[in-house]
């Protein structure tokens, strides 16, 4: 793909350890990674999560046993634990970055999306990448997003990106759950999603996460009728953003509604 714009989404499963905790070592290894896509030429914006995981690590809190206020405290302590921890690591590849806290509600509106739209077009312009999560501190039921994925399809058709990639802890999609069934097989490109497809990804997301493959349909939905491509990938497999970028068969490929009518074509 030559020099483009890239939305990526990084899942809380895919920055945390065993315990749940914040893991350095995986969000290094993300940072060096959209830093060569960077250096590169491409314009990346980074959806991450991982705040509420940051915080209850600081704070020693078990997910499993806390209620909303406790998971809005947790984000708030750990949003700026995350932050600061992407400022240091990009700062090391001299490269910037910009946060933007985001709720429904700042989507919905048309006043506040052409001013979120406007400051990001402008971090984009001057080689700042921006770093984008929801606002939990405040968001509650009526105005969340649900999960990052919905929120990084969003961003994506917002930017008017060329493809959004979605690293999670699983290498794709799959014809059934691979962690249960040894007979699961990894469906490399899909064109259009069915209800047979919807019904392949079950419900269920990670002990850290909010969201599961069927959100990841979801958000490629969005993504897709606003003629975007959507890569579904491993956060773990070596080099994946480059190697999504150079056209490699990695992890699995949705194809917007532009891709469908150059095939047509």
């Amino acid at each position: 793909m030559e020099q483009g714009r890239i939305v990526v989404k990084v899942g809380s499963s895919s920055l945390t350890d065993a315990q749940g905790c914040l893991a350095v070592e995986k969000v290094v290894r993300l940072v060096r990674m959209i830093a060569r896509l960077h250096q590169k030429g491409h314009q990346v914006i980074l959806v991450s999560s991982g705040g509420i995981a940051a915080g209850l690590g600081k704070l020693g809190w078990d997910r499993a046993t806390i209620a909303m206020p406790e998971k809005q405290a947790a984000a708030a302590v750990g949003q700026g634990l995350l932050i600061q921890l992407y400022e240091r690591l990009f700062a090391e590849h001299e490269i910037v970055i910009g946060q933007l806290l985001l709720t429904r509600a700042d989507i919905q509106s048309p006043n506040r999306l052409a001013h979120i739209r406007d400051t990001m077009e402008t971090l984009l312009a001057h080689a700042i990448v921006p770093v984008i999560n929801e606002n939990d501190t405040v968001a509650v039921e009526e105005i969340r997003f649900g999960d990052n994925d919905t929120l990084s399809s969003l961003v994506a058709v917002m930017a008017d990106a060329e493809l959004l990639v979605l690293l999670t802890d699983i290498d794709g999609m799959y014809t059934s759950d691979p962690r249960h069934d040894a007979q699961a097989k990894r469906i490399q490109d899909i064109w259009v999603i069915t209800d047979e497809l919807e019904q392949m990804a079950g419900a269920n997301g990670t002990a850290v996460g909010t969201g599961g493959m069927r959100s990841k349909l979801t958000a490629a939905k969005i993504a897709m009728e606003a003629g975007i491509d959507v890569v579904v990938a491993s956060s773990s497999e070596p080099d994946v953003l480059e190697r999504v970028m150079d056209g490699e068969a990695v992890g699995t490929r949705f194809y917007g509604q532009s891709s469908l009518m150059k095939e047509a074509k």
